[in-house]
């Protein structure tokens, strides 16, 4: 794979048992760019490390006048400088090649896991960490995977001069075989510490970076009550910790680069104090002394991939954990399916509830606990939080659709929705059945004002739809931004739309002409709103109580007003004195005068109160 064919067709099926086996998957995936490194790398450390060689037998052949030999050596070195030179070149281009596409495999994988899981994915895994494992955690896991051939390529080079060595000079290379462990393990020991204290300085690091980011955004308020210097204060102490958290993390770093200048420097002294006595007694040559010096300064070269191995496992195996933990998570039903890719219709149905939307028709549904309203809402769309009996479209259960197929027949738009920073066109521009133009869509949602703000704030795009929206649209107001949400689902015209509280933040009068335009705008295809707003209620052409997980009543909206106890507190927002109070009027057998039903406003109510105690 090189870089210019990514993305992969097809990144695989990740081994999540572990981060380890995560990482070895990930170098098995790569094995055609792995050997290409390994072969440029040995050709690159092998011209490196053959170098001394050449020196010292130019050496020899200076002391022993030998014109001969030097040429040979010199033509020898300029094919070892010509192999040092395409070797490492070839071996940066194959190292970054594994880098970026063991990267982009991984980022594939996360990718398509947070496509499979959809919002379930933020209530398994905090949003926090999904992030991280997107972002940093890539690189490092990249690092390592990519790490491992040129370590291979220095640690057969390393091998392979020491037994040259051996076979040159054994009364030398037996203090270089012997020193060269040391040399290459001794760093190890303060790895782990190294590493922990770097994770501590990350983790302060992303709380002060939250700190601020809340702080931005939250200016407005903080403002109204006063509040600057408290935060302002919070975060300088915050940043204080990141300071004294990364001098720690620099002194171990320090440390840790003393020792890697320091050992090879032992080692370098006592090879070349051994070998001055050797040459004195005449046991070697100059030229072997200087071959054996050579070699032992070379070998720090390849000798720094031991370290730079044992630092990238220590920075991606909690990267690699992190990145198997999220993509270990798995749908509560296969996202293959086992039925054809064809888009069912009909009645919606969730057989766990008893909650049926019948095809073609608006129903609403009334649910006294918010979040139980948001964990209905997406079990019809087929993201349950946990695995359970799956909702039926027409019939056919939609964990047995393919994924794609599922999302197509529903589409579920939460209480809080996402607008993605770029122009209103793009925002719009969305997989659709090209039955409803945007003019529709934003008609519908009561969006006229929100195409004059915009205007307005970019007068330079001439079209409001080249207006662009920052990130998350907060250039807008609550209700803006939630209106151009329903915008972009009704434009999307899906099989079955669910709507969570789509109007919870606008006015009456807006919220009432919403209800109408969506009543019309959905006519024929099956829509939910889950709302306690009466304005969508009279508008729904039924109406449902979904109460303790049940379905506890259906009908039309003014029915269940008169009749349903506890649709009317949901819906009227009525207190448990007004309910005690309002039971003890119908059960007093005196007020035969008093409407059956709760008292059209507060007047009424206090006449039959007045009344109740004169009867008393």
């Amino acid at each position: 794979m090189q870089i210019q064919d990514l993305p992969y067709p097809d990144p695989g099926v990740p081994d999540t048992r572990s981060g380890l086996r995560l990482l070895w998957w990930l170098e098995r995936n790569q094995l055609g760019g792995q050997l290409r490194a390994l072969a440029w790398g040995l050709l690159h450390f092998a011209s490196v490390a053959a170098l001394p060689f050449c020196v010292g037998l130019a050496v020899q052949a200076v002391v022993d006048r030998s014109g001969s030999r030097l040429a040979l050596t010199g033509g020898l070195l300029a094919l070892l400088c010509a192999g040092n030179a395409l070797g490492d070149t070839f071996l940066h281009r194959a190292a970054v090649t594994n880098w970026i596409t063991a990267a982009a495999r991984l980022q594939q994988l996360l990718a398509r896991k947070a496509s499979e899981l959809g919002s379930a994915l933020t209530r398994r895994v905090a949003a926090g960490e999904v992030v991280t494992v997107s972002t940093g955690d890539i690189e490092k896991i990249g690092w390592c995977v990519e790490a491992v051939s040129r370590f291979t390529a220095a640690a057969v080079t390393v091998l392979l001069v020491c037994a040259a060595l051996l076979v040159h000079q054994p009364a030398l290379g037996v203090v270089v075989v012997m020193g060269l462990p040391v040399l290459a393990l001794a760093v190890l020991p303060l790895l782990p510490h190294a590493t922990r204290r770097a994770d501590v300085q990350r983790k302060k690091a992303g709380r002060a970076t939250e700190l601020a980011s809340d702080t931005v955004a939250g200016l407005r308020v903080l403002r109204g009550i006063g509040g600057e210097e408290l935060f302002l204060d919070r975060y300088r102490r915050a940043s204080q910790e990141v300071r004294h958290a990364a001098v720690r993390s620099a002194r171990m770093w320090a440390l840790i680069a003393a020792l890697q200048v320091l050992v090879p420097g032992l080692l370098l002294i006592a090879v070349v104090w051994y070998g001055i006595h050797l040459a004195r007694t005449g046991r070697i040559t100059v030229g072997e002394l200087v071959t054996v010096y050579s070699s032992v300064l070379i070998l720090a070269y390849p000798l720094r991939h031991f370290q730079e191995i044992a630092m990238a496992y220590s920075f991606s195996r909690p990267s690699a954990e992190r990145a198997a933990r999220v993509l270990s998570l798995k749908r509560p039903a296969g996202s293959t399916g086992t039925r054809t890719a064809d888009v069912p219709s009909g009645d919606l149905y969730d057989p766990a509830t008893g909650l049926c939307a019948p095809a073609g028709r608006l129903t609403a549904v009334v649910c006294g606990d918010p979040d139980a309203a948001g964990r209905l809402a997406e079990r019809l769309g087929g993201h349950p939080a946990e695995p359970g009996t799956s909702v039926l479209l027409g019939g056919v259960p939609l964990d047995e659709l393919p994924l794609e197929a599922a999302r197509t027949a529903v589409l579920v738009q939460d209480k809080d929705p996402v607008l993605l920073s770029g122009s209103l066109r793009e925002l719009l521009d969305v997989p659709a059945s090209g039955n409803v133009s945007a003019e529709e869509a934003l008609a519908a949602a009561q969006c006229d004002d929100v195409l004059e703000a915009l205007a307005q704030t970019m007068p330079a795009a001439g079209d409001p739809m080249d207006a662009r929206i920052t990130e998350r649209g907060r250039s807008l107001s609550g209700g803006q931004r939630q209106r151009l949400a329903l915008a972009r689902s009704l434009i999307a015209d899906p099989e079955v739309l669910v709507l969570d509280e789509p109007t919870s933040a606008v006015d009456s009068h807006t919220e009432a002409r919403i209800a109408q335009g969506l009543q019309k705008l959905r006519t024929g295809r099956t829509t939910v709103v889950f709302t306690s707003s009466p304005l969508l209620l009279d508008r729904a052409d039924r109406v449902v109580l979904v109460h303790e997980g049940t379905v506890a009543a259906v009908g039309p909206h003014r029915d269940l007003v008169r009749t349903e106890p506890r649709y009317r507190a949901v819906v009227t927002r009525e207190t448990d004195e007004e309910r005690a109070l309002h039971d003890m009027i119908r059960a007093d057998g005196g007020l035969r005068a008093a409407p059956a039903g709760p008292p059209d406003d507060d007047m009424a109510l206090r006449d039959a109160v007045e009344k109740m105690e004169e009867t008393a």
